[in-house]
């Protein structure tokens, strides 16, 4: 079961992409998983380490990209839902102090 790989797609809707700060979040959540865990912004890649913050910074998505997760591993399913519940909460950014009420 080991060689198990699953994969899914989300839709990025942060207002500024996936920069310094969303790229360390989706890392940081990537690694607390044994699967092996590769993010793309294209179906057929190219795919990327997303243990790496480097290689995840380099992808330099904007809001509107699909990014492309594929897992593989015991654990490749729990990794794709963690991540895309990230993606899908803007990465938790509207609970750093922003607001778009235009207060």
């Amino acid at each position: 079961m080991d060689d198990f790989t699953a994969t899914s797609s989300t839709p990025l809707t942060n207002p500024i992409g996936l920069h310094a700060r969303p790229s360390v979040k989706l890392t940081r959540l990537a690694k607390t998983f044994a699967a092996h865990v590769e993010v793309a912004t294209a179906p057929n890649g190219p795919w990327v380490d997303a243990k790496s913050i480097v290689k995840v910074m380099a992808i330099k998505a904007r809001k509107g990209a699909v990014l492309h997760f594929r897992a593989t591993g015991h654990d490749a399913r729990a990794a794709l839902a963690a991540l895309q519940e990230l993606v899908a909460l803007d990465f938790h950014e509207d609970r750093v102090g922003h607001s778009d009420d235009g207060a």
